[in-house]
């Protein structure tokens, strides 16, 4: 059996977030996501009985070689709503990629081939939907991976550090990452939260949408 998926979008652009911020990377759009947040910014991926692009790895290979660069992010929507892309992400680490993949913290990245970078997006009460958490996830990251938090307002931000000291993300991971919801929270105020917490935590902006018109797709 030909293994399929339903693709929203492959593009080249600049990593806008992450400690790989500014980078080039190729970026795979999956189709679908389980999660409603409130902030979400690819309302145009949720769906995913919506038919996209229906690719085979072998179709998504030869599109991403022509972009000539060896970093790949699976993305969404959420990547693992479709459960193939397990497989997906194997393939291009076998592929000779780096691959990372950006998660909602709801879906089981434990069946992730330890190759893939995790970026774990723990939801705070501000997007609607933190009662999705699987903290269980926590217990399969590293070193390589990330944790980020979407930051809609102060009560966010100081829930986020307590989710960090109670699970010791800080020391689990390689960065612990904070976000101004955009269009919600102040990137002056949030960067006044972080420095008053005294924590080892990083700030970073989407940078793509300072580069670009902030609902710009495909970059």
């Amino acid at each position: 059996m030909i293994e399929k998926f339903n693709i929203n979008e492959i593009f080249f652009s600049i990593q806008g977030e992450g400690t790989r911020a500014g980078l080039p990377c190729i970026f795979i759009r999956m189709q679908g996501c389980m999660l409603r947040c409130r902030w979400c910014d690819t309302d145009y991926a949720l769906e995913l009985n919506t038919p996209k692009n229906i690719m085979t790895i072998g179709e998504i290979l030869e599109k991403i070689k022509e972009y000539d660069c060896p970093f790949v992010e699976l993305t969404g929507g959420e990547p693992l709503t479709q459960k193939n892309t397990y497989l997906l992400a194997k393939y291009l680490c076998d592929s000779g990629y780096q691959v990372a993949i950006e998660t909602n913290g709801y879906a089981d990245v434990s069946r992730l081939d330890s190759r893939v970078i995790k970026i774990l997006d723990l939801k705070c009460p501000g997007s609607g939907m933190s009662k999705f958490n699987n903290y269980s996830n926590l217990n399969f990251l590293d070193k390589k991976d990330e944790v980020k938090f979407v930051i809609a307002d102060e009560n966010d931000f100081h829930w986020a550090v307590e989710i960090m000291k109670q699970f010791n993300l800080i020391e689990r991971v390689g960065a612990v990452l904070v976000s101004p919801a955009f269009g919600l929270m102040e990137p002056r105020k949030l960067a006044e939260l972080v420095l008053s917490s005294h924590l080892n935590i990083r700030l970073q902006l989407q940078i793509h949408k300072y580069i670009w018109e902030p609902n710009t797709r495909g970059v």
